[in-house]
């Protein structure tokens, strides 16, 4: 193959790597973001089922309180009502007795449904506890790596540069900027390899003459189609696949 041409491949061979690493590069920040922000709700319901959870506990704990409370104020009530002289007066504090129990009644039912809640919340919180402390534990094993591959990855990629540097200077002024244009024009991609007599970038089939001047690889031709650098592989031969002239050979019987 023409040595302009191969430098043109392998121009191209770098170009592809340099986007993907580029793209690997870019993506694994998001990654990280993704998961984070995925951590980060979980945290909030966390928060949110630990507030629920003292406001349960809070309630239940003033209802408890306010029950002693309330069997006082009988207390008193009751002492009173022996110092009554009419009935209205017992009435009224027969009234507010029964107040009083009604009250004590309805703590008692709220502290029940409390407890009920309680035990629920309780399990949530604890799972969602272990469960985050696993998740922490993961992202920064991911945060790790990712950090690992992305400093591998621009380590290849300023090695790449670097080659490419090299390469572009040794290829032809005219024939890197046709390369240039074309790789800005067509989503990176400047050069296609020809098989069975077809440009395998926009499949357009070559005239014959004109695929067997890309075949002969003696100077740098263009996709008629869509201008792309084209370029020829030819087939292994038997010998090359068999392990080359020391491989064994088949025989063919008669």
């Amino acid at each position: 193959m023409l040595l302009d041409l191969k430098l043109v491949v392998r121009l191209q061979e770098i170009d592809n790597r340099l986007a993907e690493l580029s793209r690997e590069i870019a993506t694994l920040p998001k990654h990280i973001s993704e998961i984070q922000k995925k951590l980060g709700a979980h945290e909030r319901k966390l928060d949110a089922d630990r507030a629920a959870l003292a406001a349960n506990q809070k309630e239940r704990k003033k209802c408890e309180s306010d029950i002693p409370v309330q069997e006082q104020k009988i207390s008193k009530l009751k002492d009173q009502m022996i110092g009554t002289k009419t009935n209205d007066q017992y009435r009224a504090f027969q009234h507010e007795i029964e107040f009083c129990q009604t009250e004590i009644r309805r703590l008692e039912d709220r502290i029940l449904e409390m407890m009920g809640e309680s035990e629920p919340l309780e399990k949530n919180v604890k799972a969602a506890e272990l469960a985050l402390k696993e998740e922490k534990a993961q992202v920064e094993a991911e945060k790790t790596v990712a950090r690992e591959r992305t400093a591998v990855d621009q380590k290849a990629a300023t090695e790449l540069q670097g080659e490419r540097a090299s390469i572009a200077k040794e290829i032809p002024p005219a024939t890197y900027k046709q390369y240039e244009r074309v790789r800005k024009g067509r989503k990176g991609i400047a050069v296609a390899e020809v098989v069975d007599g077809r440009c395998t970038a926009c499949y357009i089939v070559l005239r014959p003459q004109y695929f067997q001047d890309v075949k002969r690889t003696e100077s740098i031709l263009f996709c008629e189609s869509c201008q792309r650098i084209l370029y020829y592989n030819p087939p292994q031969a038997f010998d090359d696949l068999a392990g080359g002239e020391g491989g064994s050979r088949v025989e063919m019987g008669d």
